[in-house]
């Protein structure tokens, strides 16, 4: 096969072959305090120094702007949350990507937990293994995604995951990534290669 992107949508063909995809469970607060949580599997590292979250929402028919509640809180209050969702939130992750109207929260309809945050508003998922809390940097419009870039100003990580060096220990970390369509994937067949000098 091989395909034009003049002739044809890619979604599919990205989604089938860029995977896994890190999934960023992003918590937001409307200006009116209604905290919004939902999944992008277009998310990953944009920077290290200094550290920078991605996120790539789409354009939402029917919504204010085209925004998704997600972008239009993080662009009004200048905060996020990215959780990290492992096989135990799965589920609950999945039914925080439901279509809501503004102003309901997904924490509510997924039964989900809130914990404090240390350094913005929006509140992180209880009992995830780790949590970035953001800053806005900025949004770059791509077409029929946005790009929102966020400033990581702290980072929870759970205990159970840390090594005694103080470093995350990868092996612990039951993250489950995107396919396409409705598949999943979990991290269940590490190896390790060194890198050459």
């Amino acid at each position: 096969m091989e395909v034009d992107p003049a002739d044809a949508n890619l979604y599919r063909t990205l989604t089938s072959l860029v995977v896994p995809r890190p999934i960023g469970w992003v918590s937001t607060l409307d200006p009116e305090g209604v905290a919004n949580l939902a999944p992008y599997s277009f998310f990953n590292v944009a920077c290290v120094s200094p550290p920078v979250l991605q996120f790539a929402p789409g354009k939402r028919r029917g919504r204010p702007g085209r925004l998704t509640d997600s972008q239009r809180n993080v662009e009004t209050t200048g905060e996020f949350v990215v959780n990290v969702v492992t096989r135990e939130f799965a589920e609950a992750m999945n039914e925080t990507s439901a279509t809501l109207a503004p102003g309901e929260s997904e924490f509510d309809h997924a039964g989900l937990a809130r914990a404090a945050s240390s350094k913005v508003a929006p509140p992180r998922v209880a009992g995830v293994v780790a949590a970035f809390e953001c800053e806005h940097r900025e949004t770059v419009d791509l077409g029929s995604n946005a790009l929102v870039l966020g400033d990581v100003v702290h980072v929870h990580v759970d205990d159970r995951v840390v090594t005694e060096a103080g470093k995350v220990d990868v092996r612990e970390v039951d993250a489950v990534g995107r396919l396409a369509g409705s598949w999943y994937d979990r991290l269940d067949a590490r190896f390790r290669m060194e890198r050459p000098d």
